[in-house]
């Protein structure tokens, strides 16, 4: 009995979740309500609020679990700062990307919450791990510019390879970030 529930109740905050990420598609989370995710999950909202407080609290846990993988992708990077394990971080963060491309598309798209967003830059400014490998010729004035520069760019491309629905492999666009970034330290 216990598995059918547990069963029961991921099947629902899948389904809840996946509502709120169709929802946000074409609106903002300020203009979705509960019973705009309930109606399109087809649940109840004693079933909805069994998992969330409200909307507010579905996007922000799936925005949370979105940033604890990329906190854990970049701690497992800490100390790697090669051109090979770069552009294999690189990797595993787009297949990351690629594999939850509707979820992420919509975090980092004009209805996502810009919070977000900031916090994603945070992440990855603060820690250096995607910017260690390309910012060793740069001097301490400029290094905080340099990697500003660097993950907005990278955050735009996959911006805009997500909405391209990922035509581009992910080796080849992990291979191209490297490039481009590259290219921008001899500049």
């Amino acid at each position: 009995m216990e598995k059918k529930e547990n069963r029961k109740s991921r099947y629902s905050k899948m389904v809840i979740r996946e509502s709120l990420m169709e929802l946000m598609k074409s609106k903002t989370i300020l203009s979705i309500s509960v019973k705009d995710i309930c109606d399109l999950a087809d649940i109840s909202r004693s079933t909805f609020y069994d998992h969330y407080k409200d909307q507010y609290d579905l996007l922000m846990q799936i925005e949370d679990e979105t940033l604890a993988y990329f906190e854990d992708m970049l701690m497992s990077y800490k100390d790697k700062q090669t051109k090979k394990e770069t552009n294999q971080m690189l990797e595993e963060m787009l297949t990351y990307i690629a594999n939850n491309g509707d979820t992420i598309q919509v975090l980092l798209s004009e209805n996502g919450d810009i919070g977000f967003q900031k916090k994603l830059l945070y992440h990855f400014i603060m820690h250096n791990q995607i910017t260690k490998y390309f910012s060793e010729n740069q001097n301490d004035e400029t290094k905080p510019y340099y990697s500003v520069f660097l993950v907005h760019g990278a955050i735009g491309l996959i911006q805009h390879w997500l909405k391209e629905n990922m035509v581009m492999p992910v080796p080849q666009l992990a291979k191209m970030l490297m490039k481009w970034t590259e290219q921008q330290i001899k500049f």
